[in-house]
């Protein structure tokens, strides 16, 4: 496995530890179509959560959030779209986040965005 691959998913894996610290239910994970991938899906209550994890070791290129630019947010979207028509949840209440994942060394720091779109 890339180095990439591995820090996306230890932060994937921190996020979700984090969420289940915070009281959601995580329902799914890497959800994938051909519209897109989904990293995390969670209930917050009586909310579905859309979860987008990105996971930086350094700022040199930008903060995590700024790689979700509109050409991301729009497959997330479709994605969300064909996940709750699959699933026959268009009635659901849903939002779409972003979670930063900062590594330090052997330390990390989570960054919840709530209802990015």
């Amino acid at each position: 496995m890339y180095q990439r691959h591995e820090t996306g998913k230890l932060g994937e894996d921190l996020a979700c530890r984090y969420l289940q610290n915070q009281g959601y239910k995580i329902l799914e994970r890497n959800f994938k179509a051909r519209q897109g991938e989904i990293d995390i899906i969670a209930m917050d209550k009586k909310e579905l959560v859309f979860i987008e994890v990105k996971t930086r070791t350094n700022i040199n290129y930008g903060k995590p959030v700024e790689a979700v630019g509109s050409k991301k947010q729009k497959h997330l979207i479709k994605t969300v779209e064909y996940y709750l028509y699959s699933r026959n949840l268009e009635n659901e209440f849903i939002r779409i986040d972003v979670i930063e994942i900062y590594l330090y060394h052997n330390k990390y720091r989570v960054n919840h965005i709530k209802q990015i779109i």
